[in-house]
């Protein structure tokens, strides 16, 4: 199984005394956000873990402890750094603090382990074409000689974004290719492989590689070790990732992203922020009378011989 946890939150920044005491205990539970009685509880020992995914916009909380997992299970970390401030981030660090700490995670974990995520793009008055190119050559400079690859994608048009971003601009496709030449071009010039996520389109003129930023071919060359050969069924349109369990939650990141697509409002965020206790194996709130608790399947995806060599690591 692949353990995802960071797709619905900002585990690493707002929860990580939470996550190392899960991996302490051995077990994590999450609620299904459609039906909310319904809990499932995933092992977390090493044999039951392909690996571990992270993705955040400050590992800067968990660095200090982070090699209780690193020495223990397979890893590959997502590191968001993009071209907005504040106006856009409000509890994201700056670009300078975000590239200090992308140095000092990669002297941890190894620059295969890490990629630089440089999503949503999407434009405004403030955040033009232009400025978008700028931030990303003085990114690509920085950040090159520690990443495995940069990955970007599209701004989604989802609807609550009319409301919580009215100053968005619709993009065009003439936009997205003039953005997807500018950025390759510079991410051609720093060595840097550059591809999509989730999209279909097709960038290869310009130098990007196709979408598919969680697969098992990037997971086992960057752990070294075999995965078997299956298809990535991915999670959304456009999404060529292998599939994997999440154990956070949404409406709980306190990042305050006006383009997020897993929190309704900041609010709300805020709301359940309060009902986090690091001592549930929930992430918000605890394992209640009514709720129904059941193992969640947890098939490997390692070949055979792979599992054996894991079990003498």
């Amino acid at each position: 199984m692949i353990l995802n946890t960071g797709a619905r939150t900002d585990t690493v920044q707002y929860f990580s005394e939470w996550l190392l005491k899960r991996f302490e205990e051995g077990y994590v539970c999450t609620r299904n956000p459609l039906f909310p009685n319904k809990v499932t509880r995933y092992e977390l020992s090493p044999d039951k873990i392909d690996a571990v995914m992270f993705c955040s916009k400050n590992y800067a909380p968990i660095l200090p402890r982070l090699r209780e997992i690193t020495d223990k299970y397979r890893t590959y970390f997502h590191y968001t750094i993009t071209a907005y401030g504040k106006d856009l981030e409000p509890g994201v660090p700056s670009l300078d603090e975000s590239i200090q700490t992308l140095t000092e995670l990669e002297a941890i974990v190894g620059k295969k382990r890490i990629a630089w995520r440089y999503d949503p793009v999407l434009l405004t008055g403030t955040y033009t074409i232009e400025r978008h190119f700028d931030t990303f050559a003085y990114l690509a400079e920085k950040l090159a000689p520690h990443v495995d690859r940069c990955i970007f994608s599209f701004v989604e048009p989802y609807k609550k974004l009319e409301t919580n971003m009215p100053e968005l601009i619709p993009m065009t496709r003439a936009d997205k290719d003039r953005l997807a030449e500018g950025l390759g071009r510079i991410a051609a010039g720093h060595r840097l492989w550059l591809q999509t996520c989730g999209t279909n389109g097709d960038y290869s003129q310009y130098g990007i590689h196709a979408s598919g930023c969680a697969t098992l071919e990037i997971l086992g060359r960057a752990n070294a070790c075999e995965f078997r050969e299956l298809k990535h069924r991915g999670l959304r349109e456009g999404c060529h990732c292998i599939e994997s369990r999440d154990i956070g939650a949404y409406d709980s990141c306190l990042n305050g992203c006006k383009y997020c697509y897993a929190n309704k409002s900041p609010q709300k965020a805020r709301e359940n922020f309060r009902l986090h206790d690091p001592d549930s194996p929930l992430l918000p709130g605890h394992i209640e009378k009514d709720d129904v608790v059941t193992l969640g399947n947890q098939k490997s995806f390692l070949k055979s011989s792979a599992r054996q060599r894991s079990l003498f690591d």
